[in-house]
């Protein structure tokens, strides 16, 4: 008979990948929006290219895995309880926005789900580790929209002045190629920082049930994630990519190849310094700062405010929905 411990973490396993799908849905989606949206890539071609260079980038780095299992609270203080009420409150939110087909961050849904369980069960602020969550998740909160803005606008505007005096049809023949390109190093940059996030929660939980000594990743954790992830792509993310990459702003090759070289330069960068940053943040943020490099107009203000409600609320409404079911646990 399976141990209480074992059935636990099988449950943990099960909801981590569960929201790896459903990831799938929402940022590997937005990383390929306009790719597919400009007709550079087919659906299918990007789902396939997605999952390759997803799988691949999941294998850069452990840091942001890290960040996220341990970085926010110790696993030694926590059950899996904890761990499986963060899951629940995030998935719940993030199969909300998707219905509604807004980008919101599955990153900070997780994160919000993990301070909100962790506090609900040891019933104190210090549960949480503040100092790391206003370095490596706060302030990315604030700066990856800044920058992933400035960085879209900067590399359109550049580009614009480069391709000046030549002729549009070659600008698309020679971006429509290109494209292809910065599409594989979002989708690599995109697995360097976003596939780590259930990574992080699994060996967390692996750590809690003393099943591994240390905090360190498997590698059938590694691939179960990326494979998860990129089903989810697959399945689901029509509705995210019409979203970002017609609704928000008509976009040509070119203009994906600067919202999508900057974004994965943007995700880079915040790989290296341990980040959990939110692809979706990066992406949407460039493509409107590549529309406003045209004019201000271009963007479609409205459905950008929308997108920015989400992104503020999101962290404490996982928060609370995950504290609640963290709190029915405990009273059952």
């Amino acid at each position: 008979m399976l141990s209480s411990t074992t059935i636990y973490l099988v449950i943990i396993v099960f909801l981590a990948l569960a929201f790896d799908f459903i990831n799938g849905f929402q940022d590997c989606a937005t990383s390929i929006a306009t790719s597919v949206s400009t007709r550079a890539l087919t659906l299918r071609q990007a789902v396939l290219m997605s999952a390759f260079f997803n799988f691949l980038g999941a294998f850069i780095s452990t840091a942001v895995a890290k960040t996220i299992g341990n970085g926010l609270v110790s696993p030694s203080a926590i059950t899996s309880q904890v761990i499986i009420a963060a899951l629940l409150g995030a998935i719940i939110w993030d199969l909300v926005t998707w219905y509604f087909a807004i980008p919101s961050s599955s990153s900070h849904a997780l994160i919000g789900g993990i301070i909100g369980s962790s506090i609900a069960f040891g019933g104190s602020f210090y549960m949480i580790n503040w100092l790391n969550f206003f370095w490596k998740v706060a302030l990315w909160i604030f700066m990856s929209p800044i920058i992933g803005f400035l960085s879209g606008y900067l590399m359109m505007t550049l580009l614009n002045w480069l391709l000046r005096k030549t002729r549009p049809a070659v600008v698309t023949a020679v971006f429509s190629k290109l494209q292809i390109v910065s599409a594989m190093l979002m989708a690599l940059n995109h697995g360097g920082n976003d596939a780590q996030k259930s990574m992080g929660i699994i060996t967390m939980a692996l750590v809690s049930g003393g099943v591994i000594a240390q905090f360190s990743v498997p590698n059938w954790v590694k691939i179960s994630c990326a494979l998860s992830m990129a089903l989810g792509t697959a399945v689901g993310g029509k509705r995210i990519i019409k979203t970002m990459g017609t609704s928000m702003a008509r976009l040509m090759p070119v203009n994906g190849f600067a919202a999508q070289t900057s974004g994965a330069g943007v995700l880079f960068t915040a790989t290296m310094m341990q980040a959990p940053v939110s692809t979706t943040h990066v992406i949407t943020t460039a493509i409107m700062g590549v529309a406003a490099s045209k004019r201000i107009t271009a963007v479609k203000w409205s459905l950008a405010r929308d997108i920015v409600t989400a992104w503020i609320i999101t962290i404490p409404i996982t928060a609370i929905l995950s504290s609640v079911i963290m709190l029915l646990f405990k009273t059952m």
